[in-house]
């Protein structure tokens, strides 16, 4: 089979190169325009476009697809990239954490299969890995879902669950996903080849939306209850970072777990600060341990080590 493949991070990456070592022709790659990145805000390419230059192929990166963009530049570069999808010898295209809308132009030409990081219909749309860890799930999965307009509403084709541990972060889930994604979409693609791939339509209850991750989102309010604050934290590593102030600095907490203990204190204040409690903090039920932390400039340190150059008792994180 020949796949054009979209896509942008690595998430995707991981995919692309699946596909490449399975063996299937992969005559084009869509990602996205090269973005600034880094302190001096070089462009940088995506990930997916880093490899597929490494095997020497095509890429094409349209800001938009949709044609009736009323930006002029926007609907000029999907006329064209659609001229080239139309002009290009393929059987399916495999679509991975790609950013742009694939509209009905796009979808009508040939088949059209996605890689999703949630068990469908939970957590549908742009970011249901740190959606399922922040929401408190036991689990969650990755979906081959062939694709139609509605925003990840086609029917299933492929399904695997995995279990979310204790003190998984989206960094770790993420990496366990995209290696799975990327087995699954193989093995979708060779039932494809076989006839033998069957599509079950998404059950109309327990449908979640996965809205895309703000760095405001990132900033912990302590009032809440210890174990939300803890899934935050775990959520937001290690994008965008969940924060707090302390002493008027922004301090980055990388790792925590809820505890039980004396929630009689204001939200916020640092009840231990030493090598043998660890940072503990009165949340608005219970309380946290901060077992990894970061000040501006510094390293990630565990708490012992943290608290030697940045003093902490008496203290109140807001």
């Amino acid at each position: 089979m020949k796949v054009i493949f979209a896509g942008t991070p690595e998430f995707a990456a991981v995919a692309l190169r699946s596909l490449h070592e399975a063996g299937f022709e992969i005559p084009l790659v869509l990602t996205q325009p090269d973005r600034p990145a880094g302190r001096g805000l070089h462009l940088q390419p995506s990930a997916v476009k880093q490899f597929a230059l490494s095997q020497g192929i095509e890429v094409l990166q349209p800001l938009s697809l949709r044609m009736d963009s009323k930006d002029p530049q926007r609907a000029a570069e999907a006329k064209a990239a659609h001229e080239r999808l139309l002009a290009t010898d393929y059987d399916v295209m495999v679509v991975a954490a790609y950013g742009l809308i694939l509209p009905r132009a796009t979808l009508d030409i040939k088949p059209c299969l996605n890689i999703h990081g949630s068990l469908l219909p939970r957590w549908r749309g742009a970011a249901p890995i740190h959606r399922a860890i922040e929401a408190g799930d036991d689990e969650t999965g990755v979906t081959i879902m062939q694709m139609e307009e509605g925003l990840d509403t086609g029917p299933m084709l492929l399904m695997e669950r995995v279990a979310i541990g204790p003190h998984d972060n989206t960094g770790m889930l993420h990496d366990s996903l995209a290696a799975l994604g990327a087995k699954m979409i193989v093995q979708a693609l060779r039932k494809m080849e076989q006839g033998t791939l069957e599509a079950v339509p998404q059950p109309e209850a327990g449908v979640t939306y996965a809205a895309k991750i703000s760095k405001e989102e990132a900033a912990l309010d302590f009032n809440l209850p210890a174990l939300e604050v803890g899934l935050k934290i775990r959520a937001f590593n290690p994008f965008p970072g969940a924060h707090a102030l302390v002493n008027g600095v922004v301090v980055k907490i990388w790792a925590a777990e809820a505890i039980e203990a004396d929630s009689s204190f204001e939200p916020g204040q640092v009840l231990a600060a030493d090598a043998q409690l660890g940072i503990v903090v009165a949340c608005g039920a219970g309380s946290l341990r901060l077992t990894e932390l970061q000040k501006p400039g510094g390293k990630r340190l565990p708490a012992a080590e943290f608290i030697k150059g940045f003093p902490l008792e008496g203290l109140r994180f807001a």
